[in-house]
């Protein structure tokens, strides 16, 4: 039984009623003053949700559950913040010199939770998982896995495995790595949709297994006691240190704030930027931790007006100040965007200079689409059309609010009329996610290998900008990306591809992303994150205060 308080019991002891940012300042607080009776191997963790369902395909991925995901599976290598692959249960590996096969070594004795091995079998049915899914039962591929090239694979004996690809995929072995790439058991791969939305139901590895959940409340992990594989790169061996994690689920910012104040949880998960200093000063540990991927920005679909014309979607991007978001929005642990890409990924270069700030470029720009006429209150009309859309912010990111209405603002200056609206995650999911008729999508995306860039941006993938195979160029580059057989190649083609992306205005850049905010006590040590920000738990322990 959890022995974390209750969100009823949160609610009364940080004071409903009077709460508000005003309750911070934390320095001079006793962190530890008012902790509630734990014991000091178990770990509490206050999230805003976990509404993104257990089906692994789908929310492996979220920002939410990933954080659950994380302790209850394993990955066959582990890739770090710099995107360096190291052994986990495969021990070893070998590739021909095209990049088109690989063959896998795992290592032996390894079991999932339910006693079956973890073996070439049941790593032959997670690759077809990822590669291909079932999308017709609702269960869709992995959607960076280099799927695209994915040929097939064959089980050399009970502990080998070999992969193959029909064209050089250098990004397999990173992307093994990847959130998205978690070992899950036969069984629950084979399950229905409806059996894969119970987390009772999936069955990993991990150092830790599933107690108990209920959606929309809590998922209370214990430790697995004869879990005996973790990565050297986690710099723990044997069972995990803490014999139980429970994640509960607090949905308002500020209490979640507010409950780390008073010491009541070991965790707080995505607070308000604006907070985090004041937590420093009073000796809190702040993890901002940024992931190898996307930075956060807005993608265009070229077929949505307005943004199928290239000269509204360049104005859009010059009009936004970015300096002004980071001041006003964020901290010092923020940084502008230098690219699409994150400038942790090994082929990123500095192209800001197709996106800096210029607000009299970007009305030149107006002018010239045609959107020369004003309404009454300023905004720019055409043909008697206003120049206006909505963005509504993502649920994944902490900050998405006020930085859409901060955008709303200096658009507003260039006559352009932007709606906010805020929605929940299964609005979300619906509303922008899977409608083609939003022309605007907040992306908050991660990736360990830069190759997988080809599977999202055409019709072969995902299709971010709605060009489907219509853009040559786009084409070429996506092909000549995934397929490059060094890295050295691969590299100047990245940056040709970014380029490209940033002058057609496809993706708008907005910052360096940091998804993941983890305000944590003083007492809490060991954890480790991966190439996506993800931490795991193995070797976390709790100091006594």
């Amino acid at each position: 039984m959890s022995t974390l308080p209750s969100r009823r019991h949160l609610l009364q002891a940080t004071g409903l009623g009077a709460l508000g940012l005003a309750a911070l300042p934390l320095a001079g607080c006793a962190v530890d003053g008012a902790r509630a009776e734990e014991p000091e191997d178990e770990l509490s963790f206050l999230i805003s949700n976990l509404d993104g369902g257990w089906v692994p395909s789908k929310s492996a991925i979220s920002s939410y559950e990933a954080n659950v995901w994380q302790q209850l599976t394993d990955k066959l290598v582990h890739t770090d913040a710099e995107g360096a692959v190291t052994p986990w249960l495969a021990t070893s590996w070998e590739q021909n010199p095209e990049s088109t096969e690989f063959v896998l070594h795992l290592r032996e004795g390894v079991t999932f939770s339910d006693g079956t091995p973890v073996d070439a079998t049941a790593v032959l049915a997670n690759l077809e998982a990822w590669a291909v899914g079932r999308p017709d039962e609702g269960l869709p591929a992995v959607g960076l896995f280099p799927g695209g090239t994915y040929e097939g694979a064959e089980a050399l004996d009970d502990l080998t495995v070999r992969v193959t690809f029909t064209a050089p995929t250098l990004s397999f072995l990173p992307t093994l790595g990847y959130h998205g790439c978690q070992l899950m058991a036969p069984s629950s791969l084979a399950g229905s949709l409806e059996e894969q939305s119970d987390l009772a139901f999936q069955i990993g590895s991990g150092p830790f297994v599933l107690e108990s959940w209920a959606a929309g409340d809590h998922v209370r992990l214990v430790r697995r006691e004869d879990y005996d594989w973790a990565p050297e790169a986690l710099g723990a061996s044997g069972p995990a240190r803490l014999a139980a994690i429970t994640f509960t689920v607090l949905p308002d910012d500020t209490l979640r704030a507010s409950a780390a104040r008073a010491g009541q949880t070991d965790i707080s998960y995505n607070v308000n930027p604006q907070v985090l200093d004041a937590f420093t000063e009073a000796g809190f540990h702040i993890e901002v931790p940024r992931y190898l991927g996307f930075v956060h920005g807005y993608s265009l679909r070229t077929d949505v007006a307005p943004f199928d014309d290239v000269r509204v979607r360049r104005a859009i991007t010059r009009g936004i100040d970015r300096a002004e978001i980071l001041r006003t929005v964020f901290t010092d642990a923020w940084e502008p965007a230098t690219s699409w890409l994150q400038a942790g990924v090994p082929e990123t270069t500095d192209l800001s200079e197709l996106f800096d700030h210029d607000p009299d470029l970007a009305a030149q720009l107006l002018d010239e689409a045609g959107w020369t006429s004003r309404t009454a209150d300023g905004i720019r009309t055409r043909d008697g059309v206003e120049l206006s859309f909505t963005i509504f912010p993502t649920p994944y990111l902490t900050g998405s609010v006020p930085e859409a209405e901060l955008i709303s603002q200096q658009l507003g200056r260039l006559g352009i009329r932007v709606h906010t609206q805020k929605l929940d995650i299964p609005s979300y999911t619906e509303r922008v996610t899977n409608d083609p008729a939003q022309g605007l999508v907040e992306v908050t995306r991660s990736f360990v290998d830069v190759g997988t860039v080809a599977e999202v941006i055409t019709d072969q993938g995902e299709d971010w900008f709605a060009v489907g195979s219509t853009d040559a160029d786009l084409v070429r580059l996506r092909d000549e990306v995934a397929g490059a057989a060094s890295r050295k190649e691969r590299a100047g083609l990245v940056e040709e591809l970014s380029r490209h992306v940033l002058e057609q205005a496809y993706f708008i850049p907005l910052e360096q992303n940091v998804q993941r905010i983890y305000v944590q006590s003083p007492q809490l040590r060991g954890e480790r994150f991966n190439a996506v920000a993800i931490p795991t738990y193995h070797a976390a322990t709790k100091e006594k205060p």
